[in-house]
């Protein structure tokens, strides 16, 4: 606990920076870093503050994208309108026509913090999805497929898609079980089928993304079922498709990742995988570069959480400190400095405590130094907003 103690500093969110003594040990650790990743707590409306604080730091240096957990073509969207004035309301008439096919970039704080991000980091500046596409997202596939002017053969393998999209969509809204969607219901015959048809006439862009389809669907199905290992499924697509995005980018370019904490953890994380934390946690490595991985959590609070196709959020409590896989938070709080305010954030930095652990560091503080580099607590979330949200009612 003594080093514990030493580790923690307390900081400020002061409209876009960071203030107090725990802003110089941030600036020096993401200034230094060529990949900055966050492991947050979804659906609060302060991880969004502290990310565009973090933007703001790490601009002035070049900041060339952020990487996010939603699919790529959701990410096509985001691009499209994130610096134009009507933002919000292009985001949330998309919403509204097509229910759950985004993944929290439909958050009105994300929307925010992403437009925020653009505006301090430049024109070629980009949001990266890397994830699967979202189960509600077939519909805007198909009409993207459908626009890539598809030949006849593909094009008629579409139409039939599409008419089976409308009808499972309405019977989703309807029920507002997301297990109505195109991705579940589906049958392997029929997406077998059109995968033949736009093999023959449908040309790259379809093909791209119908296999966006095909990969979104395969995963859900694992995740229902329980089999065909989804995680590990999930976390080579997230891995595969940075790759991809880091190929075509300028060289050294640096990225800010924003992603759920187990899927921004180094080593073998809490699903058993090697996820993208630890992927970009070696490729840094390999270039000879550094990585920074932040933990961002709350000490209390509440968190939105779903509640049903096309619906707002429903508000949940958040309480980590009862949670075993945060058994260390009862120490970071124990020994917060009492110099500290209501206000203030609490940072540790874990890279103080790595080494030699001493005998009486508990299992989750030996594994959680290993998993992040430095840990930010906010005193409370409170749960952020979906866009466009209602549908059916």
């Amino acid at each position: 606990m003594d080093k514990v103690a030493a580790s923690e500093s307390v900081f400020q969110l002061g409209g876009p920076d960071f203030r107090g003594p725990g802003a110089a040990i941030l600036a020096a650790a993401a200034n230094q870093a060529r990949y900055v990743l966050i492991g947050e707590a979804h659906f609060s409306r302060e991880i969004p503050r502290f990310t565009v604080a973090l933007c703001h730091l790490m601009a002035p240096l070049g900041l060339r994208a952020m990487a996010v957990e939603t699919g790529p073509e959701a990410a096509r969207i985001v691009n499209a309108d994130l610096r134009r004035p009507d933002r919000i309301a292009r985001l949330s008439a998309f919403m509204r026509a097509h229910p759950d096919a985004m993944a929290f970039q439909n958050g009105a704080d994300e929307s925010d913090m992403a437009a925020t991000c653009a505006r301090d980091a430049g024109p070629a500046f980009e949001v990266w999805g890397l994830d699967q596409e979202f189960f509600g997202a077939s519909g805007f596939l198909l009409d993207s497929m459908a626009a890539a002017s598809p030949d006849p053969v593909a094009k008629a393998a579409i139409n039939r898609l599409r008419a089976l999209e409308r009808g499972a969509t309405a019977d989703a809204i309807a029920s507002r079980s997301p297990g109505r969607f195109l991705v579940y219901t589906v049958t392997d015959q029929q997406m077998d089928d059109a995968r033949k048809a736009i093999a023959t006439d449908g040309g790259a862009r379809v093909r791209q993304l119908f296999d966006a389809l095909a990969e979104t669907r395969a995963i859900y199905l694992a995740s229902a079922s329980g089999e065909g290992d989804p995680n590990g499924r999930r976390a080579r697509l997230i891995k595969r498709t940075l790759a991809g995005y880091l190929a075509k980018a300028p060289a050294g370019s640096r990225v800010l990742m924003k992603f759920g904490d187990v899927h921004a953890a180094k080593g073998v994380n809490g699903l058993r995988q090697r996820d993208l934390g630890n992927f970009v946690a070696e490729r840094a490595d390999g270039e000879g570069a550094l990585s920074l991985h932040i933990l961002v959590m709350g000490a209390e609070g509440s968190l939105g959480g779903y509640n049903g196709v096309g619906q707002q959020v429903a508000i949940q409590p958040y309480t980590p400190i009862s949670d075993t896989d945060y058994s260390w938070l009862k120490d970071v709080l124990a020994a917060r400095p009492k110099a500290a305010t209501a206000s203030d954030w609490v940072l540790v930095d874990l890279r103080r405590l790595r080494g030699r652990p001493t005998s009486d560091m508990p299992a989750g503080w030996r594994q959680l130094v290993q998993a992040y580099d430095l840990v930010v607590v906010a005193a409370k979330l409170t749960p952020a907003l979906l866009l466009g949200t209602g549908v059916g009612k």
